[in-house]
C-alpha cells in the first residue's frame, strides 16, 4: 500500500473515530500528548509520513489495531460486523482492572500498557480509553470494597458521574460536580457502569 493510501485511510479513521466514539479532537489531544497541530495536519491531508510513535498514541487512544489504523477502514468493517448478526457482531472491550491503591500512579499509562500488565474484565459497547477500578475500601453509600468502576479516562461529560480523587483526603469519591475549587481534587473520568462485590 502507498503512502498516500496509508496516510488516507489514517485521516478518515481518525475522523471516523472521533465522531463514532464520542470523542473530540481536543480530548484526543489531551489523552494523548499529541498537539494540535499534529493532529490538524493529518486531519487536512498534510503530512502523508506520520511517525509510527504518533500512529501508536492515536490507536492506543481509540483501543484500535496500531497497524489497521492505516491499513483499513473501520467505518466499513463496523457497518459489516453490525448488520453479521441480528443482535450485532461486535466483540467486548477489554478493560483493565487497577487497583484503587495503584490508581493515580497508573493514570499516564496506555490503555495497551495497562491491558498486558493488569487483570482484565469486559465492557459490550462501544468503548475507548476504559479502566476498571476496583475499590479496596468503602466510598459512600453504595460503593464497597470489591466494586469495580467502569470509568472513562480523561476529558468529563457534563451530565455525567464523575470519579474524583482528593489527595488531601487521599480518598476517591463520585460526583456529578463539573468544576472544582481545591487544587487537590483530580477527575479521573466519567463513571460508565458500576458492577457491585466483584471480589
Amino acid at each position: 500500500m502507498h503512502k498516500k493510501e496509508r496516510a488516507e485511510n489514517l485521516k478518515s479513521n481518525i475522523k471516523y473515530l472521533i465522531k463514532s466514539r464520542g470523542e473530540t479532537q481536543l480530548s484526543l489531544c489531551n489523552a494523548s500528548g499529541l498537539t494540535r497541530t499534529t493532529i490538524y495536519n493529518i486531519l487536512e491531508g498534510k503530512v502523508v509520513n506520520v511517525q509510527q510513535s504518533t500512529i501508536r498514541k492515536i490507536s492506543d487512544f481509540f483501543g484500535v489495531s496500531y497497524r489497521e489504523i492505516e491499513t483499513i477502514s473501520f467505518e466499513e468493517r463496523e457497518i459489516i460486523e453490525s448488520i453479521a448478526a441480528p443482535q450485532g457482531n461486535m466483540n467486548p472491550a477489554a478493560v483493565p482492572i487497577i487497583k484503587e491503591s495503584l490508581l493515580m500512579q497508573s493514570l499516564d499509562k496506555k490503555i495497551g500498557e495497562l491491558s498486558i500488565t493488569c487483570p482484565l474484565t469486559y465492557y459490550f459497547g462501544v468503548a475507548c480509553n476504559l479502566i476498571g477500578v476496583l475499590l479496596e475500601s468503602e466510598m459512600g453509600d453504595l460503593n464497597g470494597a470489591g466494586d469495580i468502576l467502569i470509568v472513562k479516562r480523561g476529558v468529563s461529560t457534563s451530565g455525567m458521574e464523575k470519579l474524583v480523587y482528593d489527595s488531601a483526603a487521599k480518598k476517591l469519591f463520585i460526583t456529578d460536580e463539573s468544576s472544582f475549587l481545591s487544587d487537590s481534587v483530580f477527575i479521573v473520568g466519567d463513571v460508565i457502569e458500576e458492577r457491585f462485590n466483584a471480589k
